[in-house]
């Protein structure tokens, strides 16, 4: 599909750090549309303007995308076209944008997308994982109890798994994955793709929970965690744990038997408590 198409919303990948990853068409794109909708016009006006681009902007975030989803919709229906951006990478990839394309469905609104630069399958084709089959989670909670309830569920997952994280909870929630699915689970750290200090650290959930631990400056920027998902040798580290926890219960309690059985198996400490 090529521009010019009327009243049609516009879904446009923007550089998820390098400037030169912004696609010839999506900067043709921005050009020629009547608005652009963008997460935070303060960080992607810089960019616009780089490229000389001087489309209109409005701001669409997640705390006004109500009322800004009307102010689009009004524009899509008297045949203007809009673009939805976001701050980096492809929109609603854990961005806002969902009820503003979900609205301009419902009213029969054309949607295309401008595809581009997305921070999860940039750090999924550098990983070195299983790429055949993922499964993409985006942020995990916030909060310690929350985030392993969730791990648990995902515990038993064949399929490598996709996580951002935010720079103040990569370290806990590294400690969480260790214990829930387990310290010798591979995962790679992909930090500040295609900028200055861009980083893919390869390692063990142990290694790595380590190592971040005692290099503050990796905590820093964006990060995607790219975890191996639940195979064979997981399934029969559990097993091997369940059985040497069995025993050790029958002189310990339950947290110091769950802690002792995974050091001895690799298995995961938190499953080995919760059976």
């Amino acid at each position: 599909m090529s521009f010019p198409v009327s009243g049609c919303l516009w879904v446009v990948a923007t550089p998820i750090g390098n400037r030169h990853d912004f696609s010839a068409r999506a900067i043709d794109t921005l050009r020629q549309v009547a608005l652009v909708a963008a997460e935070d016009t303060r960080h992607s006006r810089p960019l616009l303007r780089y490229y000389q681009i001087a489309t209109p902007l409005i701001a669409l975030h997640e705390h006004n995308e109500q009322e800004a989803v009307k102010t689009v919709l009004c524009r899509l229906q008297a045949g203007a076209s809009v673009a939805l951006i976001c701050d980096a990478g492809t929109p609603l990839i854990s961005d806002p944008g969902f009820r503003l394309l979900r609205a301009a469905r419902t009213a029969g609104m054309r949607c295309a997308p401008v595809p581009g630069a997305c921070a999860a399958i940039a750090a999924l084709s550098v990983a070195g994982l299983p790429s055949d089959r993922f499964v993409f989670e985006g942020f995990l909670p916030p909060k310690s109890a929350a985030r392993r309830a969730r791990l648990r569920v995902l515990m038993r997952e064949p399929r490598t798994l996709i996580f951002y994280e935010s720079a103040h909870r990569l370290a806990e929630s590294l400690r969480d994955m260790c214990d829930v699915l387990g310290r010798q689970r591979d995962v790679v750290l992909a930090r500040e793709l295609t900028k200055l200090f861009e980083t893919v650290l390869s390692n063990s959930l142990e290694g790595l929970a380590a190592h971040i631990g005692s290099n503050p400056q990796q905590q820093r920027g964006e990060h995607v965690l790219v975890v191996a998902g639940c195979g064979d040798e997981v399934d029969a580290k559990l097993t091997e744990g369940k059985r040497v926890f069995v025993l050790l219960r029958e002189a310990l309690p339950p947290g110091k038997a769950a802690r002792l059985a995974a050091a001895i198996t690799g298995a995961p400490r938190r499953a080995l408590y919760d059976a």
